[in-house]
C-alpha cells in the first residue's frame, strides 16, 4: 500500500518515467482511464495506498471529488503526502490518514467511490478486501481500481517467479477469475475487468528502450549505474511475462447495489 519498498533513487526514477509523485505506470492519464464515466462530483472518495498524494490531488483538481481520503500505511509517506495536498492548497478537502493493515476504517455505507492505483497488489486476502470495501460503500457507489494481476491461478512459471523475485516488492498477485468471484461473493454487480497487457507490454518495452538506448548515459549519471542495470533486469524480465500474458494489469470496476 505504500512506497516505504522504494529508497529515494528508486522513486526519483519511477517518476521520471511516470511522473511526479507517481509510482505506477501510466500516470495521471491512467488515473484518469480508471475513473472513465464515473462522476465524482460531490464525491467522497477514498484512494487506498495514497502514496505521496499526487492521485489524491489529481482526483480533487481534475476529476472534480467534492472530498478525498487517503490512507497508507506508512508515516513518512503520509506527512510527504500531507506536504503535497497542502501546496496544492487542498488541505480542506483532502485528508491523508495513516492506517493500520487491516479492515477499512470506516463507517458501514460512508463512500460514495472507492478507489486504488496499482496498490492492492500487496493485499493478499482480496476476497476479504472486496467484502469491506463493499461495506464502507453507500448504496450505489463504485469501486474502482488498477492493479497487477497474473493471468491464471495457481504456482507462477519459473518465468514469472523470476520477475517477481527482481522486483522483491511482496507481490500477492490475483487471476481476474479470482477478483470476479472475489466482486461477486461481496455482492457486487457490474463488474467488469478491462485486461491492459497490450497496453504496458508496449510502455514498457519503451521504457526498456529509454534505459538501454540514447539516454542511458544520463540515466546512470542521475540515478546511479548500478540502479540503470538493475532496471534494465527487472524490465527485460516483466516484458518477457507481459508478451506471454502471463503478467496481465487490469482496470477493475464494481458496483454496490442501490
Amino acid at each position: 500500500m505504500s512506497s516505504d519498498n522504494y529508497d529515494n533513487r528508486h522513486i526519483a526514477l519511477l517518476e521520471m518515467l511516470w511522473g511526479d509523485g507517481y509510482l505506477s505506470p501510466g500516470g495521471p492519464e491512467e488515473v484518469a482511464r480508471v475513473i472513465d464515466g464515473l462522476s465524482l462530483k460531490g464525491c467522497h472518495v477514498l484512494d487506498i495506498g495514497s502514496g505521496s498524494g499526487a492521485i489524491a490531488v489529481a482526483l480533487v483538481r481534475d476529476h472534480h471529488a467534492t472530498y478525498v481520503t487517503g490512507i497508507d500505511i506508512e508515516e513518512p509517506v503520509c506527512a510527504a503526502s500531507r506536504r503535497r495536498v497542502a501546496a496544492a492548497g487542498l488541505s480542506d478537502q483532502i485528508s491523508i490518514l495513516k492506517v493500520d493493515p487491516g479492515p477499512l476504517p470506516f463507517d458501514d455505507a460512508a463512500l460514495d467511490v472507492v478507489f486504488s492505483k496499482d496498490s492492492i497488489i500487496h493485499i493478499p486476502d482480496k476476497e476479504t478486501l472486496c467484502e469491506d470495501i463493499f461495506r464502507v460503500l453507500k448504496p450505489g457507489g463504485w469501486f474502482a481500481a488498477s492493479d497487477w494481476l497474473i493471468s491464471h491461478d495457481g504456482e507462477p512459471t519459473p518465468e514469472m517467479s523470476h520477475y517477481i523475485a527482481l522486483e522483491d516488492l511482496d507481490f500477492a498477485m490475483a487471476s481476474p477469475a479470482r477478483y470476479s468471484d472475489a466482486l461477486k461473493a461481496a455482492g457486487f454487480q457490474n463488474i467488469t475487468l478491462t485486461n491492459r497487457n497490450a497496453w504496458y507490454a508496449d510502455l514498457a518495452q519503451r521504457e526498456l528502450e529509454r534505459f538501454t538506448g540514447s539516454e542511458r548515459a544520463a540515466l546512470e549519471a542521475a540515478h546511479g549505474q548500478d540502479l540503470i542495470e538493475a532496471s534494465i533486469n527487472t524490465w527485460t524480465a516483466m516484458i518477457k511475462v507481459l508478451n506471454t500474458g502471463e503478467h496481465c494489469p487490469h482496470h477493475l470496476r464494481a458496483q454496490k447495489p442501490y
